[in-house]
């Protein structure tokens, strides 16, 4: 999962989004977690969240006219950024990759598989497929929860926006069946046992919000716990500490930001394939 050279020039990271999507299970919360495919270039084999980069369409005017329940400036507010145009384009980045990566759709309106799989594919377009089915794109169904950017030492660099969305308990999910092979809904404990058990990848970002799921257990105490301020930057930061593969985040002393993104842990130690996460100011 990694390709890194600490001597390469830094690319600049692509704007993407990705939605960490919830549902009620009795007293818990589940997220549902796709595998990504083995031969991916980017974290081929691992389960992550349903999401990717920022197209140029997500953008268009027409879409503008289709969406509900928060204004381009409402938007750039949420996530805390300035531009508004990029703010709603990155909204409706993270209701199309929904639906193309999980067959979830975030809006007023039914689209059929088909027309999912052409809209993979690049057979169609977001505008084509909103004004043919007339839909409505409801962006309050999003609450922003994180930024989390790929380290500079990395090849592929993406400046990845996390939001948080809560569908019905019944809600049906399913993956792509092109980019990712598996799709499972999990408590954040179980999938966080079975990826301790090496049954399944974590890459560290996902891993530390399935934590911070896990922390706080029910799924309107995140959502309220996500609304009620900015997202955190989280610009980790690869470190060898006496020959120890470190990722260290903000909060860790081996990181130049202080003040932590998160509570609990503060970095992660890269263990054969795997990464284990460990509280940098203990011990």
């Amino acid at each position: 999962m990694l390709d890194i050279d600490p001597e390469r020039a830094p690319s600049t990271p692509r704007d993407a989004a990705t939605v960490i999507i919830l549902r009620e299970a009795g007293d818990a919360a589940e997220v549902f977690l796709v595998r990504r495919h083995a031969s991916s270039g980017f974290m081929g084999g691992a389960h992550v969240f349903p999401g990717g980069k920022l197209d140029d369409a997500d953008g268009h005017p027409a879409l503008l006219s289709r969406i509900r329940g928060r204004t381009p400036e409402d938007c750039a507010a949420a996530l805390g950024e300035r531009d508004p145009s990029k703010s709603v384009a990155l909204f409706l980045a993270a209701i199309r990759e929904t639906f193309e990566e999980a067959g979830v759709l975030l809006a007023q309106g039914e689209v059929d598989e088909a027309t999912r799989h052409a809209l993979q594919v690049g057979e169609t377009t977001l505008v084509e497929v909103a004004e043919a089915a007339d839909l409505h794109f409801e962006l309050n169904r999003l609450v922003p929860q994180a930024r989390w950017v790929t380290p500079v030492v990395e090849r592929r660099r993406y400046d990845t926006r996390f939001f948080l969305t809560c569908v019905p308990p019944d809600q049906r999910a399913s993956h792509d069946r092109r980019e990712t092979t598996e799709g499972a809904w999990w408590t954040p404990a179980d999938a966080l046992a079975k990826a301790d058990a090496g049954e399944i990848l974590l890459p560290p970002p996902t891993r530390r919000t399935l934590e911070w799921l896990a922390e706080r257990g029910r799924v309107e105490d995140a959502l309220s716990l996500a609304a009620s301020r900015p997202p955190p930057l989280v610009q980790p930061v690869f470190v060898d500490d006496d020959g120890t593969f470190v990722l260290a985040l903000p909060g860790d002393p081996l990181h130049p930001t202080q003040e932590p993104a998160f509570g609990g842990a503060t970095r992660f130690v890269l263990e054969g394939d795997r990464w284990t996460s460990r509280d940098g100011r203990v011990g």
